[in-house]
């Protein structure tokens, strides 16, 4: 959250569920409202973190995020899926990290 708030971002929601699904963050800079996922690991030897965000977890994502939108979007906002990967102390931050086609 920290990281995030450094770059300009306000964290509109943390941990915000749905079902069982869980956006991890959903941080907003102006009109950009990035959903993130954030995979922590203590090294690569089971592969990076990011390579967790498999599809059928994008794909409950993006289901969160249309809640999300109903519940609190605005009309002009512009809205991404971002992931976060840290590994031991070292932060990624791969903006816009997939598309789900549904705006």
């Amino acid at each position: 959250m920290r990281y995030l708030q450094s770059q300009g971002w306000m964290i509109a929601a943390h941990r915000f569920r749905v079902g069982h699904t869980e956006i991890d963050l959903v941080a907003r800079r102006g009109q950009l409202v990035a959903f993130v996922e954030v995979k922590a690991r203590r090294g690569t030897a089971f592969g990076s973190p990011l390579e967790a965000v498999t599809g059928p977890k994008r794909r409950d994502l993006v289901k969160a995020a249309r809640v999300w939108v109903d519940r609190f979007g605005r009309p002009s906002d512009v809205y991404r899926f971002d992931c976060i990967a840290i590994v031991d102390t070292k932060l990624e931050h791969l903006a816009d990290a997939f598309r789900p086609g549904w705006r």
